[in-house]
């Protein structure tokens, strides 16, 4: 619960810090570029989280109007958020095997000392926000990744696709429990976790 509330946390504040850097204070102002996680909590999206394992933080709120080019600074926010878990990912890994010396054999991480209360905090600490990277580059309003393919679209086609986003929970939900997209986004998850922790330990080597 700690490491995926920290995940999220700085998820959230990465979309409102590159927004301001875009020119819009909205967030500021909102007192969304906190890292108080009660400024981001949703209490139905924190009990999901609690009971399923799967769950949401309030959405930072963004203004394009203020954004000196308006597609690229959507899509600059909407990647900010998923970039900011793969770099926390990519930290606390890099934390991990600078703690202890690691193997990484046929899929299967080793240490040469066992793995500590703390290894464990950071091995699920990088599952989590690997997950929250790919998880909302998913085309699917109103996830990040929806948000960048709509920027592309015609006018029409743009709001028509961003209309869904009032059955994105149900898509979501169906996809998760019925068409196995959470077996799909493990497998990629799974690819993408070893083949990091091989090449940062691989640095230590």
């Amino acid at each position: 619960m700690v490491a995926a509330l920290l995940a999220i946390v700085f998820h959230e504040v990465a979309h409102g810090f590159v927004a301001f850097l875009m020119g819009d204070k909205t967030a500021r102002n909102d007192g969304r570029l906190s890292l108080n996680p009660l400024k981001h909590i949703d209490p139905i999206g924190a009990l999901c989280l609690l009971v399923f394992h799967f769950g949401w933080a309030k959405p930072v709120p963004v203004n394009p109007y203020f954004f000196k080019n308006r597609k690229w600074g959507m899509i600059a926010v909407s990647l900010a958020g998923p970039l900011s878990n793969f770099l926390l990912a990519l930290i606390s890994i890099l934390i991990f095997c600078i703690s202890n010396d690691v193997y990484v054999i046929d899929r299967m991480i080793y240490t040469a000392n066992g793995l500590s209360f703390v290894d464990d905090f950071w091995c699920v600490f990088t599952q989590i926000n690997l997950g929250l990277f790919l998880f909302n580059l998913l085309p699917v309003p109103p996830l990040d990744g929806s948000k960048v393919i709509a920027q592309f679209l015609p006018a029409k086609a743009k709001w028509n696709y961003l209309s869904f986003e009032r059955y994105g929970g149900i898509i979501l939900f169906v996809a998760i429990y019925f068409l196995n997209l959470s077996d799909l986004l493990g497998v990629a998850l799974n690819f993408i976790y070893y083949h990091l922790f091989e090449w940062i330990s691989g640095i230590f080597v």
